[in-house]
């Protein structure tokens, strides 16, 4: 389970030019916007990242202005990336004094706060029955922010990365494990449906039959984008899946780089648009800035972020760079 609310350190606290009531606390490589004095530069505090779906209780009904929502048939309040006063905001900082017991820095305390990650309807064209949860022998794909990363940043700097775009979406896996063959979605398999976009696009390509052909048990995962989903923000006119790992099952392990787009190469399945090799930027702010531009797929739209990739197997680094001209604009 991802970890959305951690006991963490107060690295700094700056001021906001103009702002006499608020300022910043920077908390790892997070921002968020706090009452003047209400922090320093040491104090422990719960950070609750963006996406985090808090429950209605009366210590969050502060927030039930800004960021009240219904998911699940039940409210509670989704964190979002904010700017107040030009500053970006990036989820939100507690006293631990709310769990009325000792705590330690590094805790996670996301289930003892009843939080879970914030989870958009499912639009009609990605529903359908399900038949189990995710598969156990497929890492599910879920790049940490290289926010969370801060304290292994610098040791980041000696790597060559391969960066893509990172596509907004909704994710994809498609599957051929000992003859079997399954299609998921982030949290589900999902069974034969003719109205399901997952099933529309291994129909479309006649991926069962050519993951067979291959004679390897393994995993292609993706972002699958199009006609109702995500808003279609790159105006495709069919849903289309452009791949990003290729997990191998019997190894238990992503392959690498050229292995994958050899693979994809064969299956007839797009890659998420490689922007070169890199290596890390001068700072985290530099980081995130580099995130911002146009979308490859549409130069008429924000892209969402990057992935970086360095390594495979055991020595693999990867993490994700969110952009946040994107965050403001379209949520998250």
């Amino acid at each position: 389970m991802r970890k959305l609310a951690t006991i963490r350190s107060v690295t700094e606290t700056r001021p906001i030019d103009g702002a006499d009531m608020i300022e910043l606390a920077i908390v790892d490589g997070w921002k968020c916007v706090t009452k003047k004095g209400e922090y320093a530069a040491g104090d422990a505090v719960i950070y609750c990242e963006i996406d985090s779906f808090l429950p209605a209780r009366d210590e969050f009904e502060f927030l039930r202005k800004s960021s009240l929502k219904t998911m699940d048939d039940r409210e509670g309040f989704r964190l979002r990336t904010v700017k107040l006063r030009g500053q970006i905001s990036q989820g939100l900082l507690i006293d631990p004094a709310i769990l009325k017991r000792p705590f330690a820095v590094g805790e996670d305390v996301t289930v003892e706060l009843g939080i879970v990650k914030y989870e958009a309807p499912i639009p009609a064209c990605l529903g359908g029955d399900v038949i189990g949860g995710f598969p156990a022998f497929i890492e599910k794909t879920d790049e940490e922010r290289i926010q969370n990363l801060a304290s292994d940043f610098e040791s980041y700097r000696d790597r060559t990365f391969y960066v893509s775009e990172k596509i907004d979406g909704t994710s994809f896996t498609a599957f051929m494990k000992d003859g079997e063959f399954g299609v998921c979605g982030r949290n589900w398999q999902l069974a034969e449906d003719a109205t399901n976009s997952h099933w529309r696009v291994v129909r479309a390509l006649n991926l069962q039959a050519r993951l067979a052909g291959l004679g390897r048990s393994i995993a292609v995962q993706g972002e699958l984008v199009g006609p109702g989903i995500q808003k279609n923000r790159y105006g495709l006119k069919e849903p289309t899946v452009f791949v990003f790992n290729v997990y191998d099952i019997d190894a238990s392990a992503y392959v690498e780089k050229s292995e994958m787009e050899a693979i994809c190469g064969q299956l007839g399945l797009l890659i998420v648009p490689p922007l070169g090799e890199m290596t890390i930027q001068e700072s985290l702010d530099a980081m995130l800035e580099l995130a911002e531009g146009k979308s490859v797929l549409n130069p008429k739209t924000q892209r969402e972020g990057l992935v970086w990739v360095s390594g495979s197997g055991d020595d693999r680094v990867s993490f994700k760079t969110i952009s946040n001209k994107f965050l403001v604009k379209y949520g998250g």
